[in-house]
C-alpha cells in the first residue's frame, strides 16, 4: 500500500479522532488496576495497554468504515462530504468491505489477548458500534447512539484489566456518551439543510440550530456532573477534581465558539477542543490515580 493510499484510508476512518475516546478508556484502565490491585502493584501492564489500544483502534476503524459504506449515497449527495474517499472513488467499495473485515479480525484477536470475558463480549460491542450507522434514518437522537458507541469504551477497558465490571464505571460511560452526543449535535448543525432534503433525522433538524445548541450545552453540563459523581464515588484525590474543573472550562470555551448565527468556528470547537478535553482528562485523572492511596 502506497503512502498516498495509507493517507486516504486514514482520512476515511478519521484516524486522528481516535484521540477522542481513547484517553477515557486508558483512564478507566488505570482506575481498574489501582482500585482492584490488578495486575500486581496496581498498574496495568504494558501488554494490557497495548492490546487495549489495538482493540480501540481496530473497533473504531471497523465502525467508521462501515459508516462510510452505509452512508455512501448520502456522502455523494451532501456538499460537505462529496470529497470523501468512497464518494469520489479514491477507494473502492470492495476495499472498504475488506478493510472492515480485517479491522474486525484485529479487534477479535485483541479481545482474545486480553481475557475471556472481553472475547465473549465482542459480538455485543460490534453490534453497538455498527448499529449507530443506521440511526439517522429513524431517530432525531442518533447523536446519543454515537455517544454510546464511544461511551462503552471505559467499561470495555475496565473489563480488559479485571475480567469483570464495576458498576461505577457506568458513570464514566454515561459521561462519555453525553460528551460525544453533545458535540455531535453541534457538528450536525452544519448538515441541517441536507438532512431536511434527504429525509434524515437530527436534533438540529427537529429543534432548530438555536435550540440544538442549548440541548448540547445541557448534555455537557451533565458530563461535568457525572464526572464529579465518579470522582466522589471512588473517591479520588484532588487532581481528579482539578481535571473536572478543566474539562468544565474547556467545554464552556467550546460552546463560546459556536452561535446559532455563526458556525464558522465549528471545526475548531469540534476537533481541537475535544482533543484537549480528552487528553486533559487523562492527564489529571492519571495523576489522581498515581497519588491515590487505595
Amino acid at each position: 500500500m502506497t503512502p498516498n493510499r495509507i493517507r486516504t484510508v486514514l482520512e476515511m476512518i478519521k484516524f486522528e479522532h481516535t484521540v477522542f475516546a481513547l484517553p477515557f478508556a486508558l483512564t478507566a484502565a488505570l482506575l481498574a488496576a489501582r482500585a482492584t490491585h490488578q495486575p500486581p502493584r496496581g498498574w496495568p501492564t504494558l501488554r494490557q495497554i497495548v492490546w487495549i489500544i489495538v482493540a480501540m483502534v481496530a473497533a473504531r476503524s471497523a465502525a467508521m468504515t462501515l459508516n462510510r459504506i452505509v452512508d455512501l449515497r448520502y456522502d455523494r449527495e451532501n456538499p460537505r462530504t462529496r470529497q470523501r474517499a468512497l464518494a469520489t472513488g479514491a477507494l473502492s467499495l470492495s476495499f472498504a468491505w475488506i478493510f472492515t473485515l480485517l479491522a474486525i479480525a484485529v479487534f477479535v484477536v485483541a479481545a482474545w489477548q486480553l481475557n475471556s470475558l472481553a472475547l465473549k463480549l465482542v459480538p455485543l460491542a460490534l453490534a453497538i458500534l455498527f448499529f449507530y450507522s443506521f440511526t439517522k434514518r429513524f431517530t432525531n437522537w442518533s447523536h446519543l447512539f454515537l455517544g454510546f458507541a464511544l461511551g462503552i469504551s471505559p467499561a470495555a477497558a475496565w473489563i480488559a484489566i479485571t475480567g469483570g465490571l464495576d458498576l461505577r464505571m457506568l458513570i464514566l460511560c454515561a459521561a462519555v456518551t453525553l460528551w460525544v452526543g453533545g458535540f455531535d449535535v453541534l457538528y450536525a448543525c452544519q448538515d441541517i439543510d441536507y438532512d431536511r432534503s434527504a429525509g434524515l433525522y437530527s436534533v438540529p433538524k427537529r429543534f432548530g440550530v438555536a435550540n440544538a445548541l442549548v440541548i448540547a450545552r445541557i448534555m455537557h453540563v451533565g458530563v461535568v456532573g457525572l464526572l464529579a459523581w465518579l470522582a466522589a464515588s471512588f473517591p479520588l484525590p484532588w487532581p481528579a477534581w482539578l481535571g473536572v474543573a478543566v474539562v468544565a472550562a474547556l467545554l464552556a470555551y467550546e460552546h463560546s465558539l459556536v452561535r446559532a448565527d455563526d458556525l464558522s468556528k465549528l471545526d475548531a470547537a469540534f476537533f481541537a477542543m475535544n482533543g484537549y478535553i480528552s487528553m486533559s482528562f487523562l492527564l489529571f485523572w492519571g495523576a489522581a490515580a498515581a497519588v491515590w492511596r487505595v
